[in-house]
């Protein structure tokens, strides 16, 4: 197992330590809700989004999405088996243009569709790719896939002390979710892909000591549509009262980038394979889940 990282605010980062060492395997994703009844919710995540069936809601440009994301100088990343984890390492100190050099800063967003007068402070963000690139993300758009998918998973500070206390809770959690497409290479990405190879199998960590802001994951502020709707987790204990803002335009990374992901392993170096797997960390994307009686709600016209 992984060892545990700290947040920003000190606080245990548990959507890993809940799923580590509990053997889930996404082709089994459809046997999940045996041990995590949440699983079985009406809410789950992910979904299609079908974008004739979205709601324009003019409310949500009012108080317009607003994020204030924040250099940090270390970045821990961490291939736990399942998927690729990026947790940023803040100090007090970093950012020096702040007043109060002491005070340890954290990347935030509110606004939109997040509840009102609350901050959302970034804790992780994890990916979701394909074996080819016809597949890979975990919700679509018209049923279409792309390639990779990535979260930025957000808990709000106003109302609770950590990631783990805000999890299933009203108004607990916000992922923020963009998706990915082969192209030209993302630049700012390039830190963190460049060192995939040191974390290539299950259980490696490495941190990072170069500058990195979190705003570089971010569409131009000139392309900030998007897609709102109350889901969940998509991974055990699969939590509800997730509020999901999806933008519509996706981030776009180069192959070799792309293949660096996919060189990562499910299993520890030296680990005998069960007779017919590969090992390979891909397709860890969860199929889409009947949407109910929600409404999916759109930025834009």
């Amino acid at each position: 197992m992984a060892t545990v990282m700290p947040s920003s605010s000190g606080s245990a980062l548990k959507i890993r330590d809940i799923v580590d060492g509990i053997g889930y395997i996404y082709k089994w994703s459809s046997d999940w809700g045996v041990n995590f009844p949440e699983a079985n919710g009406d809410n789950q995540s992910p979904i299609n989004l079908n974008s004739r069936e979205a709601e324009y809601d003019e409310t949500l440009n009012e108080n317009s999405l607003s994020f204030n994301y924040v250099l940090c100088r270390e970045t821990d990343i961490i291939n736990n088996g399942h998927t690729s984890v990026m947790y940023l390492r803040y100090k007090a100190g970093d950012g020096a243009f702040r007043s109060d050099l002491t005070a340890t800063p954290k990347s935030t967003v509110c606004g939109g569709p997040l509840k009102q007068g609350c901050e959302y402070e970034l804790a992780e963000f994890r990916f979701h790719w394909g074996k080819e690139d016809s597949r890979g993300s975990e919700h679509t758009v018209n049923f279409k896939a792309f390639p990779m998918e990535l979260h930025l998973i957000h808990f709000n500070t106003t109302l609770y002390s950590s990631l783990e206390q805000a999890m299933g809770k009203p108004d607990g959690i916000a992922i923020i979710a963009l998706f990915i497409q082969v192209g030209k290479e993302h630049s700012g990405l390039r830190l963190l892909t460049e060192h995939l190879e040191d974390i290539q199998y299950k259980g490696r960590q490495k941190t990072v000591s170069a500058a990195f802001n979190p705003t570089c994951l971010l569409p131009d502020p000139m392309l900030r549509d998007f897609w709102c709707y109350s889901g969940s987790l998509t991974s055990p204990p699969c939590c509800e009262s997730v509020t999901w803002i999806l933008f519509r335009y996706p981030l776009t990374i180069s192959h070799t980038q792309m293949e660096e992901f996919r060189r990562l392993r499910t299993y520890n170096k030296g680990e005998t394979l069960a007779t017919g797997e590969d090992g390979a960390l891909v397709d860890n994307f969860r199929p889409t889940q009947p949407i109910n009686d929600r409404i999916i709600r759109a930025s834009f016209q």
